[in-house]
């Protein structure tokens, strides 16, 4: 059973989303083994996304996720990174696919309604900076 991160943005919980975008990961078969709302600093945003912090967007990226609660989440099933990057679609909602999570519900790059982790390595990192070992079940 592979597990992931999954983050409902700040725009996304400001617009009323979580109910609609946690449904839809259950809907499609993804199981939530860890969940909480978070209201991260800028340090921790920075701390969260450090992987980007020589790139051009890092500024931007961490003062949006630090302008209010998100959503963080551990999915679990089979596949479940891919399968998560699949529901929720492209980085840019105007190239993502009918019926994913960024093309119903993002309003732009930078304001794109969700995080997910992109692979194994990847999640391990992630949910350890969200979650101890017992809040996962």
């Amino acid at each position: 059973m592979e597990r992931t991160l999954s983050i409902i943005k700040p725009d996304a919980v400001k617009n009323n989303y979580i109910g609609k975008i946690v449904a839809r990961f259950e809907e499609e078969g993804l199981r939530i083994a860890g969940m909480r709302k978070v209201h991260l600093s800028k340090r921790e945003a920075e701390g969260f996304y450090a992987v980007h912090a020589g790139r051009p967007f890092f500024g931007e990226l961490t003062d949006f996720m630090s302008s209010g609660p998100c959503v963080v989440m551990i999915l679990e099933g089979d596949n479940a990174i891919l399968r998560n990057r699949e529901i929720m679609g492209a980085t840019n909602p105007a190239e993502a696919a009918e019926g994913t999570i960024r093309k119903l519900y993002a309003a732009s790059i930078g304001e794109n309604a969700v995080h997910g982790s992109d692979a194994p390595e990847t999640a391990a990192v992630e949910i350890s900076y969200f979650f101890r070992a017992t809040e996962i079940n």
